[in-house]
């Protein structure tokens, strides 16, 4: 009798979790920045109003900040920031009891002020593919590895925090 192996999350795209989420949403951007400039002939950056840029400037920084500290809390707990890795901590404080995600967050924040501070529009559309790969794709695998690890302190953590952000107490998403 042949044995089925039973289909992980990832599935066919889980090869692609050899490039790290922060390369994908940099090859998202750039692929949107080159695409505008290819379709409407626009320079990388292009002018902006200083409301915009001023306001890009803000949440790329936001996003920096946001990012860096999530990632400074994992390295502190001493557990992996790899997607797909065993993880040795469960970490749910700081920015985590607002997201599950914060450096995902951090980063999309980021490349959203990236955008807004160079006037670009297109890599807004490229971001599109890159968050439905993180969410479809790579939290997926994070989520089956953490609960395996983790078990019940996992899924209670979950049923308190969205995948995205803010706390809940409906259903799990």
């Amino acid at each position: 009798m042949e044995r089925v192996q039973e289909e992980q999350p990832g599935g066919f795209f889980r090869p692609l979790l050899i490039i790290p989420v922060p390369g994908v949403f940099m090859i998202g951007y750039f692929a949107g920045a080159r695409l505008g400039r290819w379709l409407l002939h626009q320079p990388f950056t292009m002018q902006s109003s200083r409301p915009i840029g001023m306001a890009g400037v803000a949440l790329l920084v936001a996003g920096v900040l946001l990012a860096g500290w999530a990632w400074t809390i994992f390295h502190l707990k001493g557990t992996t920031k790899t997607p797909g890795e065993a993880s040795t901590a469960l970490v749910t404080t700081g920015p985590y009891k607002v997201t599950r995600n914060p450096m995902y967050v951090g980063l999309t924040l980021a490349y959203i002020g990236l955008a807004g501070s160079g006037g670009q529009i297109l890599p807004l559309a490229t971001l599109i593919p890159v968050l439905a790969y993180v969410n479809w794709i790579v939290i997926p695998v994070e989520e089956n590895r953490l609960r395996e690890v983790f078990g019940p302190a996992y899924d209670t953590y979950r049923m308190k925090v969205r995948r995205w952000l803010g706390n809940r107490s409906r259903a799990l998403d």
